[in-house]
């Protein structure tokens, strides 16, 4: 069952400016893993699945950025990690699965978050 959707849009050139003019910015969003070697499009489009994960959630109460780390598998498909306060939501809310997608065209990058939870949980 679907207990959550979330959905963020990333201006490229604001967060590159955002990024230019606060460099102790990228740490803070991202984790190594997430940051090491990718282009200013997938930068945007982590942070767009952030956001759009705490929207899903329906709320942020005590996550850090960090508790919400997006990886791939071997063939490039993305997906969240939780934890800390990110994972105690989830939890919470019974989620079983969550669902991500992010693109990136013409100056923008989008997410887009699905959470659900087997039928009978919170």
């Amino acid at each position: 069952m679907i207990v959550g959707i979330g959905v963020d849009v990333v201006d490229l050139a604001r967060f590159e400016r955002a990024l230019s003019r606060t460099p102790a910015l990228k740490p803070r969003l991202f984790t190594e893993a997430e940051s090491a070697g990718k282009p200013l499009r997938s930068l945007a489009g982590r942070f767009a699945a952030k956001e759009a994960l705490i929207k899903a959630l329906g709320e942020s109460t005590g996550v850090q950025w960090h508790n919400m780390q997006v990886v791939a598998d071997d063939h490039g498909n993305p997906s969240i990690e939780l934890s800390g306060a990110a994972l105690t939501l989830a939890n919470d809310r019974g989620v079983t699965r969550v669902h991500l997608s992010m693109s990136h065209d013409a100056g923008i990058s989008i997410a887009y978050v699905v959470i659900e939870s087997e039928v009978g949980e919170k």
